[in-house]
Order: structure tokens, then sequence, then C-alpha cells
């Protein structure tokens, strides 16, 4: 009797079901009472936006585990950050004070999470998207839109500031320091570079493996 192969239904991926269920909670949790109502709506507008559009694009363009782990790790970052206000979260006046520091730091983390994060996300873009995986254009162009995308924060907080006048603050979160934006722009720096070169290999294996999962379900030319 000869045995049927029977068709082996790809494993649905558990990292996306978790992170979705990690961002939402963090953006519902982070909405109740915040300080400043407004200062939320702006700090977690990326996340508003991000969520139903990787939802809705989550069979057409399916994204890595590392990727989604990620961009559930920023979207808490900017919840806990539009919750508190980034110059009073909790976290970052026990970092002040057991440091020393001058100023709370948890602004630094979230500018060194804007380029650490959006660095794997641009990567991945790239990769599946244009000929440049394995080409040593690919890190370079990737700084480059991660640092793209900071200064364009930059300028959306000086028109916030222009419009909200004092009530921006909180959003800007200077702390009355002079070279704020500087210092964003170059902890995103820091984080993008860092990000390449820590997860690269562990991105181009979890494409590799996405890419052998979406031809299991859909067949050769799927990718």
């Amino acid at each position: 009797m000869t045995d049927v192969p029977v068709p082996v239904r790809p494993a649905r991926p558990v990292a996306p079901n978790a992170a979705l269920i990690l961002v939402c909670a963090a953006l519902v949790l982070s909405g109740i009472h915040p300080r400043e109502r407004g200062t939320w709506i702006l700090e977690t507008f990326w996340v508003m936006i991000g969520l139903p559009l990787a939802v809705v694009l989550r069979r057409r363009f399916p994204l890595t585990g590392l990727l989604c782990a990620l961009l559930a790790l920023h979207a808490v970052v900017l919840s806990v950050g539009g919750h508190y206000t980034y110059a009073q979260v909790p976290l970052g006046e026990w970092l002040r004070d057991g440091l020393d520091l001058s100023r709370n730091p948890f602004d630094r983390i979230g500018h060194l999470m804007q380029g650490f994060v959006p660095a794997v996300l641009v990567r991945e873009i790239l990769v599946r998207t244009s000929p440049l995986r394995g080409s040593r254009w690919l890190a370079p162009l990737t700084v480059c839109a991660c640092m793209a995308f900071s200064a364009f924060f930059e300028l959306l907080e000086w028109w916030a500031s222009l419009i909200g006048g004092d009530a921006a603050d909180a959003f800007l979160a200077t702390q009355g320091d002079v070279w704020d934006t500087q210092w964003d722009m170059f902890c995103a720096l820091i984080g993008a570079v860092l990000s390449l070169l820590l997860l690269s290999g562990v991105h181009d294996r979890q494409l590799d493996g996405l890419a052998v999962r979406e031809v299991r379900a859909h067949g050769p030319g799927s990718t």
C-alpha cells in the first residue's frame, strides 16, 4: 500500500499575533488618563497609523518575526512616552537619579529606537522589493533613509511648536537643551548603525525562512 503524501499546511507565525496583542494592549492602557491628551495623540499617532496598515498588508507582505518584535517594542516606547510625556516617564527619572544625569533620558532612548527599529524595517523593504540584497549600498541607503525620517520628525516637532506654542513643550521634550534636535538625530544615527551591525545576520536568516514559507504556501514565483 502506497502512502499518499498529505499536504502540510504552513504553521501560522506566532510573532505577528503576539506583537499585535501587545501593541493593542499598550495603546489602550496608555490612552487611559494620560498626563496630556494632546501629547498622547501626537506621540502615538505613528502607532495608530502603522497598526492597521500592518494588519491590512499582513497577507500580501508578511513581516519577519524580528521586525514584528521590534515594531511592537517601538510601539510600547511610543505609548509609554505618550502617556507620561517623555520628560516625566518614571523609568527615565529613575535612570536620571541613579546615573546622576541632568535630564530625563527617556527621550534619548526614544530617538535611539527611532533609528534602531526603522533600520530593520527599511532594510526588509529594500531587500524584498529591490535588487539591493547583497549590495554594498544596502546598509548606507538604509541609514540614509532612517536619517531622513529622523529629520522629518524634527520638522514635525518644529511645526508643532509653531502651531502649539508653549502647549507643545511636552511633545518637544527639550528639557531646556538648546542642542536637543541635534542630539535626537545623533541618537537615531547611532541606533540605525547599531541595528545593522547587530541584527543584519539574524535578519537575513529570517528573510530566507520567510521566502521559503511563502513559496510553500503559494507556490514558486510568489516572492
